[in-house]
């Protein structure tokens, strides 16, 4: 494994490691640490306890995180679910779907590239009878045409899926027109817009959907905590394959979520511009010094922060784990590190072998600066010219 740490400039101060990895997980936003710790301290009172003035304090800092985050999707407080995080969220609102529905199998209309959280809960359902699925292919881009989302609605769906923001290649999809579509259908609207959420605009109110997903820790904010949103979710008691006594409210971390949402409503149209430019300038540097490299995805139409790219002649994980202690990038999704097999969403894309085998995420936050976007371009271009085979890089 070659050193690359020793080749970081000692002019360098500080860039001893960089942190490219924000479809994993983002830093806590220091002032989101600050609520917390006061939260902690100061408010510690559990909000169930109504009879006095801690709970009662309690219960208004989860009143005034359930406004901040219907404010950042432009939806209501009262709509508002805390959950322990986005998969708890999907998993939730997959089983109210099929409460309201009441006989089962609920028809369900998904992408073939949804989170593995959401795609795992629906082929577990549809093994045991709960759910009927209707996979939605996409193209080459990672991207759900119109036109699949109106030959899936044909088949009478009960709830359509379809997430914001792909977690790898960064697509964007069209969710809005989508969600208009289903609910002309009478289909019920499940956004998952846990990489979206922070990033780009999103409406509840506009678009109507029923259940709307988003996490804590991808928007700089405490893992742990998310939400699910959606009309009157706020107070529903607990879907019925989730009857059980409502635990204590995570206070806390629920003041984190909705902090870190009030700082995405005030900067986020700030700093995904900025993101976007040292995105495009990393682009451009790893384009010029690697020949035949593929930025993978939806160029038109993807995250600011997203920069997904197939390097010929040379595989992933070899890159990885010679960065792995100067730059995080990854080769796809957290959860799914360690799986010795090419991603679900490269594969949905049908893009050639050697791009899924070589593919890498890099993906930017809102704290990374310019110095660090060219060192890292410079350490990944290192490491590729020594492993890279010199056949396949001439192809």
């Amino acid at each position: 494994m070659t050193d690359v740490a020793a080749d970081i400039p000692s002019d360098s101060p500080g860039l001893t490691r960089i942190y490219l990895d924000h479809h994993a997980t983002t830093p806590v936003d220091p002032r989101v640490v600050q609520v917390m710790a006061r939260v902690m301290t100061e408010q510690f009172g559990n909000p169930n306890s109504a009879q006095h003035a801690y709970g009662q304090e309690a219960a208004m800092v989860v009143r005034g995180a359930a406004a901040a985050v219907a404010a950042l999707v432009d939806g209501q407080a009262d709509d508002v679910r805390f959950t322990s995080g986005a998969s708890e969220a999907l998993r939730m609102a997959l089983a109210y779907a099929c409460d309201r529905r009441r006989q089962a199998p609920l028809l369900v209309a998904a992408s073939r590239i949804e989170h593995p959280a959401l795609i795992e809960e629906l082929l577990a359902g549809e093994r045991d009878g709960r759910y009927r699925i209707v996979w939605m292919p996409v193209d080459a881009n990672g991207r759900v045409s119109v036109d699949t989302v109106r030959a899936a609605l044909k088949a009478d769906v009960d709830l359509f899926c379809l997430m914001a923001a792909n977690n790898e290649v960064g697509t964007i999809q069209p969710f809005a027109e989508a969600a208009g579509l289903a609910r002309q259908a009478g289909a019920e609207v499940l956004v998952d817009a846990t990489q979206a959420a922070g990033r780009i605009p999103l409406s509840v109110a506009e678009s109507g959907y029923d259940y709307l997903v988003l996490s804590g820790h991808k928007l700089y904010g405490p893992k742990g905590v998310g939400a699910l949103i959606g009309p009157d979710l706020g107070e529903a008691p607990p879907p019925r394959r989730y009857a059980f006594h409502n635990s204590t409210p995570n206070v806390p971390g629920i003041a984190g979520l909705g902090e870190a949402c009030r700082l995405r409503v005030l900067e986020m149209a700030d700093d995904e511009i900025r993101i976007s430019d040292l995105r495009d300038r990393m682009q451009v540097m790893l384009q010029d010094a690697l020949p035949g490299l593929v930025v993978n995805g939806d160029i038109d139409a993807r995250l600011s922060n997203n920069l997904h790219i197939s390097i010929p002649g040379v595989q992933n994980d070899i890159i990885v784990a010679n960065l792995r202690d100067v730059v995080a990038i990854s080769t796809g999704a957290a959860c799914m590190a360690g799986v010795d097999a090419p991603s679900h969403v490269l594969q949905a894309m049908d893009i050639e072998p050697w791009r899924q085998d070589s593919a890498l995420r890099i993906s930017l936050g809102r704290t990374t600066t310019a110095p660090e976007i060219s060192l890292a371009a410079a350490l990944i271009i290192q490491v590729v010219r020594q492993f890279q085979s010199p056949i396949e890089s001439a192809a």
